[in-house]
């Protein structure tokens, strides 16, 4: 084996070490080229208690879809449209994920007021 392979597969064990297999495993989502933007609304607008939510992804080798999350809270069969939200602020945020629902390093994230 060579010198430099021998190093290569050290810093891997090293770097590995302690950590439960899914995140070794998970590694491999990361940088997989998708990329998440919202579109609407912009960040830092006001809006009413019922808006809607737009945002493009443009998938990388992995992406299948996004989550999106409300105030941290994941927003399960989301269809796009937020109702009844409190009036303050919120932040919203949408992250790529794969066909297992694994989440991807891709994300955006704005911050609402609702009137």
């Amino acid at each position: 084996m060579s010198p430099l392979l021998s190093r290569l597969l050290i810093a891997i064990v090293v770097g590995c070490a302690g950590l439960p297999l899914d995140a070794v495993a998970d590694e491999a989502l990361k940088d997989d080229g998708s990329h998440i933007q919202i579109v609407m609304p912009k960040d830092g607008e006001a809006v009413g208690q019922t808006f809607d939510l737009k945002y493009d992804l443009h998938a990388g080798s992995q992406a299948h879809h996004a989550h999106v999350y409300l105030d941290g809270q994941y927003q399960k069969g989301f269809k796009g449209t937020f109702t009844n939200v409190a009036a303050g602020k919120h932040e919203i945020k949408v992250q790529a994920a794969n066909k297992d629902h694994k989440l991807l390093p891709a994300s955006s994230v704005i911050h609402v007021e609702v009137k």
